[in-house]
C-alpha cells in the first residue's frame, strides 16, 4: 500500500482523537456545572438580618395584684350586738366619719354605776375631812388642858391625879386624829380608784361607736346589722368587721423569680398594666425589693410538689386610679437597664456550638465532613483527638452568612431587649447574621452551604 492510500485513514483516526477528547472536556464542565447547581440547591435556606445600632431597654415582666398601701381591718374593742350599720361596702368614707354601733346598754350602765361610786367616795372624803378638822381642834385643848395642869402642879394648885389625866386626855386626841388622817388617806385611794374605774368605763363605751381611722373605700363589710361583734383574744381572732383602703397611693406586689431578682432595684421605672382596665398604662417605680423568698409549692396533695423560689417586689404607681379596686390583677414590666445606640443581633440567631482554639487563642477552622460540601467547618467534640496546644470550648455565638456558607462566630453580649442582645464584641456592623428558620439556625454546623431565601413579597 502506498503513501497515498494511508492518509485518509490517518485523518479519520485524527478525527476520531479529537471527539473524543471534546466530548470528554464537555462532560466534565457537565459535571462541573451540575455539582455547581447540586451544591446550591443542597444549601440550606436561610434568613439573615444585619448587624446594626439600636435603642435596647432590658425588661422583667411579672404578674401580681394590686394593693392599697395602706390597708386598716377594723375590729371590735368591745364584745355585742351590732344596733347600728351606716356604711355598705364599696362607700368611700372620710376620717372621723361614724361606721357602726355596738349595742352601748351594758357599758352606760357600768358607767353610771361607776360615776355613783365615785360620788360616793367624794362625799366620804368630804365628810372625813371635815372630822379631821374637829380632831385637830380636840388636840389642841387637850395640848392647853395640860399646859395649864403642869402650871397648877409646879404651884401646887393640882393635884397628881389631874395632870395625869390632863396627859392621857392629850394622847388619845393625838391618836385618834392619826387614825382620821389615815382614813382620809383610804379614802383618797378609793377615790382615785372609783375615778380610775369612771374612766375605764367611759373608755368601754365610747368603744361602742367605731369610727374611720382614715379616709378611703370601704372594700370588705363583714358584719350585718343585729350580728354580734366578738372581741379577739391571744388564742382566737376577734371579728374582722370591715376592711377600709386608703386608695390615693396604689401599688403592684409582683411575685419575681429568683433569676430575675439579680437586675431588680428599688428606684427602677415600671409600667403596669391592669386587666380590668384594658388598653391603659400607668407609670410606676419599684420602692421595695423583697429579701426573703416566697416558697410557692405546686404538687397534689400528700406527694413532694416542685417548688418555685419567687420574691416580693413592690411598685408604687403614679397618681390615683377612682376605677381601680384592691385585687385586680396586672402585668407589670420593670426596666432594670437600657442601652442608647448599641450594636445588636437577633435574639433568635444566638446558637451555641465547639469551638477549637489554638495555643494562641485563635480560632482554628479544621477539615470535617462537611467540607465534602464546600464547608470548613470546626471537627467535631467526639470526631477524633486534637493536636497539641489546641482546645475545645462551647462558645454562644451567631452563624454569619459568608460566600453562602454559614461561618459560626463566637459573640459576647449584653443586656436583653424585647428581640435583641446587646452585642459588646464578636462582630461588625453590617456583618449578616443568620436568624432563621429555626430549624435551620438549630441543625446548622460551621461551613455548611446556605442559600439566601427570597424575602416573600406582603400585598398592602
Amino acid at each position: 500500500m502506498n503513501y497515498q492510500e494511508l492518509r485518509p485513514v490517518r485523518f479519520v483516526k485524527r478525527r476520531r482523537k479529537l471527539s473524543i477528547a471534546v466530548g470528554i472536556s464537555l462532560l466534565l464542565v457537565a459535571l462541573v456545572v451540575a455539582n455547581l447547581a447540586f451544591r446550591r440547591e443542597a444549601g440550606k435556606p436561610v434568613t439573615v438580618e444585619a448587624v446594626q445600632r439600636r435603642d435596647l431597654e432590658s425588661v422583667v415582666t411579672a404578674s401580681g395584684t394590686i394593693q392599697a398601701r395602706r390597708t386598716v381591718e377594723i375590729s371590735a374593742d368591745v364584745a355585742g350586738r351590732i344596733t347600728k350599720l351606716a356604711v355598705d361596702e364599696g362607700q368611700r368614707v372620710k376620717a372621723g366619719q361614724f361606721l357602726m354601733e355596738i349595742d352601748p346598754r351594758m357599758f352606760r350602765s357600768q358607767y353610771q354605776q361607776n360615776q355613783a361610786g365615785l360620788a360616793a367616795a367624794q362625799s366620804q372624803l368630804t365628810e372625813q375631812d371635815s372630822t379631821i378638822e374637829a380632831g385637830r381642834q380636840n388636840v389642841e385643848l387637850a395640848r392647853e388642858n395640860l399646859r395649864r395642869q403642869q402650871e397648877l402642879w409646879a404651884q401646887e394648885l393640882t393635884t397628881r391625879e389631874a395632870l395625869d389625866q390632863a396627859q392621857n386626855d392629850l394622847k388619845v386626841n393625838e391618836a385618834d386624829l392619826r387614825a382620821r388622817v389615815q382614813a382620809l388617806k383610804t379614802l383618797e385611794a378609793r377615790v382615785r380608784e372609783q375615778q380610775a374605774a369612771v374612766a375605764n368605763a367611759g373608755y368601754q363605751l365610747s368603744k361602742v361607736r367605731i369610727e374611720s381611722p382614715i379616709e378611703g373605700l370601704v372594700v370588705r363589710r363583714a358584719v350585718e346589722e343585729g350580728e354580734t361583734a366578738v372581741v379577739g383574744t391571744m388564742n382566737n381572732p376577734g371579728t374582722v368587721l370591715l376592711t377600709i383602703a386608703d386608695m390615693s397611693v396604689i401599688e403592684a406586689e409582683l411575685e419575681i423569680d429568683e433569676t430575675d431578682m439579680p437586675t431588680v432595684d428599688r428606684g427602677q421605672s415600671a409600667s403596669v398594666s391592669i386587666d380590668a382596665l384594658t388598653g391603659r398604662t400607668f407609670n410606676g417605680q419599684v420602692t421595695e425589693v423583697g429579701n426573703s423568698p416566697i416558697q410557692a409549692t405546686t404538687g397534689v396533695t400528700g406527694t413532694t410538689g416542685q417548688q418555685a423560689t419567687t420574691f416580693k417586689v413592690v411598685v408604687t404607681v403614679n397618681g390615683e386610679i377612682p376605677q381601680v379596686r384592691p385585687g385586680f390583677t396586672c402585668t407589670t414590666e420593670i426596666i432594670t437597664a437600657t442601652r442608647k445606640n448599641a450594636m445588636t443581633v437577633p435574639i433568635q440567631a444566638l446558637a451555641v456550638r465547639d469551638v477549637v482554639y489554638d495555643r494562641a487563642g485563635n480560632i482554628v477552622r479544621q477539615e470535617s465532613d462537611s467540607q465534602e460540601q464546600g464547608g470548613s467547618g470546626f471537627a467535631t467534640a467526639s470526631a477524633q483527638e486534637l493536636p497539641a496546644g489546641q482546645t475545645r470550648k462551647e462558645e454562644e455565638g451567631v452563624f454569619v452568612l459568608r460566600n453562602d456558607q454559614a461561618i459560626f462566630m463566637p459573640v459576647r453580649t449584653g443586656i436583653a431587649g424585647d428581640r435583641h442582645f446587646e452585642l459588646l464584641s464578636g462582630l461588625r456592623g453590617g456583618d449578616q447574621v443568620i436568624t432563621g428558620p429555626f430549624s435551620s439556625v438549630r441543625e446548622l454546623q460551621d461551613g455548611d452551604q446556605v442559600k439566601l431565601q427570597a424575602p416573600q413579597s406582603t400585598r398592602r
